[in-house]
C-alpha cells in the first residue's frame, strides 16, 4: 500500500468517500463495510458534521489530484486524464434518486442525443 502512486490513491479516496456519502443509508451494512462515515459519526455523534468532514476530505483529495495531474510526469497524459475523468464521474454515479435512477445522466444523454446544436 505504501507504494501506491498518489494519483491513484487520490482518485480512490474520492471514489470511496463519495461511496460512503452516497450509500451510507441505502445499503444498511451495519458498520461491516469499513465506512468512513460510520467512523466519523461514532466520533462526532452528528450526521451533518460527519457529512461535512467527508466533503472536506473529498475537497482536499481533489486539490491533491489536480496538483498531481499538473505536476507529476511519471505517468502518461492519457493515464492522468483517465484518473481525472474517473474522479469526475464519481459524483454522477452517486447522484441517483429514490427510484435508483440517475436523472442528471438521463438529462445529459437526452441532450446529447436529441437537442439540436445551432450551427
Amino acid at each position: 500500500m505504501d507504494n501506491t502512486p498518489t494519483i491513484i490513491s487520490f482518485t480512490a479516496t474520492i471514489l470511496r468517500l463519495w461511496d460512503d456519502l452516497g450509500t451510507a443509508e441505502d445499503e444498511n451494512q451495519e458498520g461491516k463495510d469499513g465506512s468512513y462515515m460510520e467512523c466519523v459519526m461514532k466520533e462526532m455523534r452528528n450526521k451533518e458534521i460527519a457529512r461535512e468532514v467527508a466533503a472536506a476530505k473529498i475537497s482536499e483529495a481533489w486539490k491533491s489530484l489536480n496538483r498531481e495531474f499538473i505536476m507529476d510526469s511519471s505517468f502518461s497524459s492519457s493515464f492522468k486524464k483517465a484518473s481525472l475523468n474517473l474522479a469526475r464521474m464519481v459524483p454522477l454515479m452517486y447522484s441517483y434518486d429514490h427510484n435508483k435512477c440517475l436523472p442528471i445522466l438521463e438529462a445529459q444523454l437526452k441532450s446529447l442525443l436529441y437537442d439540436q446544436v445551432p450551427l
